[in-house]
């Protein structure tokens, strides 16, 4: 059984095009909110923070060099697969980050958002 892997920025991370300046992606800061409410929840699946310089070799590794976007939720098959996700070879992920954190909740026990 494979888990859930969730890939996100790395916070806190520069830009060449912006010197001197440190940036959070406003995708991923309310995802990792989430897992920083609840760090046993986070014990059930696996997250990598990975950097914000392309290539992403763990991105591509996973999925591919078209899909480097995050954040992303990589589902493993210890729970159903959700009908909205997407397809890459055998992987199944998901990159919308309001779906993310619906998932999290649904998979995980995370806090639903209200």
């Amino acid at each position: 059984m494979s888990r859930d892997l969730l890939l996100l920025l790395e916070p806190g991370f520069t830009d060449p095009a912006h010197p001197g300046e440190r940036f959070v992606c406003p995708h991923g800061v309310p995802i990792e909110g989430l897992l920083a409410s609840d760090p046993e929840r986070v014990a059930r699946l696996d997250v990598k923070r990975v950097p914000f310089a392309r290539p992403r070799a763990v991105v591509i590794e996973v999925l591919d060099e078209a899909h480097q976007g995050l954040p992303a939720l990589v589902l493993g098959d210890e729970h159903p697969f959700p009908d909205d996700a997407k397809t890459l070879g055998a992987q199944r992920f998901v990159n919308d980050p309001k779906r993310i954190l619906e998932l999290l909740a649904e998979r995980h026990g995370f806090p639903k958002l209200h």
